[in-house]
């Protein structure tokens, strides 16, 4: 007998949104992977078909939401006869703790796949505090 797990797909399902969109068509969550070390906070974000240009990153009041757009059109001529791949967009909240240095976050956006990083503060250093006379 095998020990093996079957992998199970997760479907892209469209989302409800907490506020009404301006833009017709599904608003989908996208998967996201998050990694923690000691310096940092990855996070690896799928958004197949997005483009860095219909990409936004926004941070503001300590939440960080991630917004991206894929086009419908493919660029091949002729009629559309099958279509399994839904277009619409991505949408994604994150609230951000005070460890979080806000004004270091770096984001890259590779082959669908955008890598979040977030650094953590530097803790203060133990030091002598020296004592003057006086």
């Amino acid at each position: 007998m095998s020990d093996t797990k079957e992998l199970k797909v997760r479907e892209k399902q469209a989302v409800a949104v907490p506020a009404e969109q301006t833009k017709p068509g599904p608003v989908f969550t996208p998967s996201v992977d998050i990694f923690e070390t000691e310096k940092a906070i990855t996070l690896l974000v799928d958004m197949p078909g997005v483009k860095a240009e219909d990409l936004n990153v926004d941070l503001r009041d300590d939440t960080l939401t991630l917004t991206g757009d894929v086009r419908a059109d493919v660029g091949i001529p002729g009629d559309k006869v099958y279509i399994e791949y839904e277009t619409g967009r991505y949408y994604r909240q994150f609230f951000l703790s005070e460890v979080i240095a806000q004004e270091k976050i770096d984001a890259k956006l590779n082959d669908g796949v955008l890598r979040l990083t977030l650094p953590k503060v530097e803790k203060a250093t133990p030091r002598r505090i020296a004592v003057q006379p006086g």
